[in-house]
């Protein structure tokens, strides 16, 4: 039996069975929609395992083998499993823990309206079965308890196991334009002392340190509160951060900025009557009463927003520059290329090439170096690498071994499945399934990503591969400049680098060679070089060997970034591994340690 009369038994016909994806109107449920003719049904067809596909509309998924056995089920990615819901029963509101509130300028009353009590239960360094007196905060969303912090008065703490991660007092912002966030529960029970009730306070406290704006895995689990929350913060319309004072605090804040949106953020000063700097808001309760904690929120200032500054957001930088000189920005992870480009937040990086000159791979390989050194994570929008032959070469880059057998031995399975690991969590893939790919499309799944991953960086490759729906009122020229702004504003509100990949005109071969491009080769407008913050062409010089490409800096805007310039990168054809001339031949075993460099990956910016 044929695959063609195989799949035919499902209700499956294909235009062709050539190898590769397709797209049809599903047979299981496209008769009951309004838009029959739709194609959510995707088969892919491979030549030696048969066909597989799934319906993105209802679900339905299947597949048959080639021959007349059916191909293997691959097996399903692991769920997270769904949150537990804690059994609670509230305790009791004794009176030294009345007075030890009391103390900190908290009312029984307002204890008991947002349901604090003292609990017997087990913490953190008990002996097994054995328990001690916590306050117990509850914290509820839509009147139900779905997760409880616990705290000792030796500040141990513990929340339940397997519950929903939300923001304490999530109740109190239903309906409200305005939230206000604290960095824990004390300093939320102070807000709603002074009268607030739109009051917040993360789940997890700040990252322990400040990470010069990175954030492992680790500390990035704790940020899961946010993406939980989404949809009631979906119509807050103003975010006042008011965390601590002090590193931690400041950290927290600007992830919470970064990812709400700066534009849409206020950041809060704790300042004494005297003008001397107070911690946090139970200070200012403590010291200085609730008049000085509402004077305090009504004094916040809107977060900093590039092209949008008065002198004192500038202060702390221009005494820092004083001080410490220029700081670069991130290493490319090449040592001959970081004088002429290094990376930072909140630019754009237009980077082409003529076709084959490897402007993909040396993404690919920059990405990777960035994730290794910095804990940086990405989401990636490529229209010409489906998601698996992606995630190959980052593999091999990682690794340094070939996916594949061929002059060298391939990386082993093992190897992979760990490698495999360590990708899912820095890497993460936009994908236009059953969606035409426009820039707000795109752009609105990149904000998801940082919102839900924290990405640094964004590539979009290439330019061509959107759907551009250009007004009959703009020239191209006017509607480049308008794209790339987006680009540039989205770059700039979140943090996150953005590479775009643009392919350069038509070009002539010069004395039977393609000459190297310019910025001002892209196709489309002139707007690819004056728009950009670095300007980048990957030229592979033909028939070097040892393989070799060139690294072209055409636009650099900032001093502090880089400079104009080339720089020449080893290029290994085997595993798409870009290095520095000078350095020596180098793979990386199945632990994971990199011979010939000393190098060791880092994913986390920290060892």
């Amino acid at each position: 039996m044929t695959l063609a009369e195989r799949l035919l038994e499902h209700g499956i016909r294909l235009p062709s069975y050539g190898q590769g994806g397709h797209k049809i109107v599903c047979p299981q449920c496209s008769h009951t929609r309004r838009h029959k003719a739709d194609p959510y049904l995707s088969v892919t067809v491979d030549d030696d395992s048969g066909a597989v596909w799934n319906c993105h509309h209802c679900g339905w998924t299947g597949n048959v083998g080639a021959q007349d056995h059916d191909a293997p089920v691959p097996s399903p990615r692991p769920r997270k499993p769904k949150p537990v819901k804690p059994a609670f029963t509230p305790g009791t509101l004794p009176e030294g823990m009345v007075e030890w509130f009391a103390n900190r300028g908290i009312s029984r009353a307002t204890l008991e309206a947002a349901g604090v009590t003292r609990v017997q239960t087990w913490m953190p360094g008990c002996a097994p079965g054995a328990t001690v007196g916590a306050i117990a905060f509850p914290y509820r969303r839509n009147g139900e308890v779905v997760n409880v912090k616990y705290r000792t008065r030796g500040k141990r703490f513990r929340q339940e196991k397997d519950a929903e991660k939300v923001f304490y007092n999530l109740d109190g912002i239903a309906g409200a334009r305005e939230a206000i966030i604290v960095e824990g529960e004390i300093d939320a029970l102070s807000l709603l002392e002074a009268g607030f009730v739109n009051v917040l306070s993360v789940p997890d406290g700040a990252p322990q340190r400040v990470r010069e704006g990175d954030i492992d895995p680790e500390d990035d689990a704790k940020f899961a509160y946010v993406w939980n929350c989404r949809t009631e913060l979906a119509g807050v319309e103003k975010i006042v951060i008011a965390t601590d004072a002090y590193g931690p605090g400041k950290a927290l804040a600007e992830e919470l900025a970064r990812r709400f949106g700066r534009e849409r953020c206020l950041r809060v000063e704790w300042l004494a009557a005297d003008g001397n700097p107070r911690k946090d808001a139970n200070e200012v309760l403590v010291n200085d009463g609730p008049v000085a904690l509402r004077d305090a929120i009504a004094s916040a200032k809107p977060w900093p927003i590039r092209s949008l500054h008065d002198a004192d957001d500038f202060r702390e930088a221009v005494l820092s520059l004083y001080r410490d000189g220029r700081q670069r920005a991130r290493s490319t992870g090449w040592t001959s290329l970081d004088p002429y480009m290094t990376i930072r937040e909140g630019e754009l990086s237009v980077v082409t090439g003529i076709p084959n000159s490897g402007k993909s791979e040396f993404i690919d390989a920059l990405m990777v170096n960035l994730a290794c050194d910095h804990g940086w994570r990405f989401a990636v929008c490529s229209f010409e690498n489906p998601p698996d032959e992606h995630l190959s070469k980052l593999a091999e880059k990682y690794t340094m071994t070939p996916f594949w057998d061929g002059p060298r031995p391939r990386m082993t399975e093992a190897v992979l499945a760990r490698t495999l690991d360590v990708l899912r969590e820095r890497f993460f893939f936009i994908r236009a399934d059953d969606v035409a790919p426009t820039l707000d499309w795109v752009l609105e799944a990149a904000a998801a990503a940082v919102m839900r991953y924290g990405i640094r960086g964004l590539v979009i490759d290439p330019w061509n591969e959107i759907e551009h729906h250009r007004p009959a009122n703009m020239t191209e020229t006017e509607y480049v400049s308008h794209a790339l702004g987006m680009i540039k504003r989205f770059a700039a509100r979140h943090g996150v680098h953005v590479w775009l990949v643009a392919h350069p005109a038509k070009m002539q071969r010069e004395a039977g060679k393609f000459p190297v491009p310019t910025l001002y080769d892209i196709s489309g407008s002139a707007n690819f070089a004056n728009k950009a913050d670095l300007g980048v062409v990957v030229y592979r010089v033909p028939e070097a060997y040892p393989p070799r490409t060139e690294i072209h800096i055409r636009k650099c805007r900032f001093k502090s970034v880089g400079r104009l310039g080339m720089v020449t990168l080893a290029y290994d054809t085997v595993t798409g591994r870009y290095s520095d001339i000078s350095e020596l031949p180098a793979s990386r075993d199945d632990a994971g340690t990199e011979h010939g460099s000393g190098r060791r990956p880092r994913w986390g910016g920290d060892d």
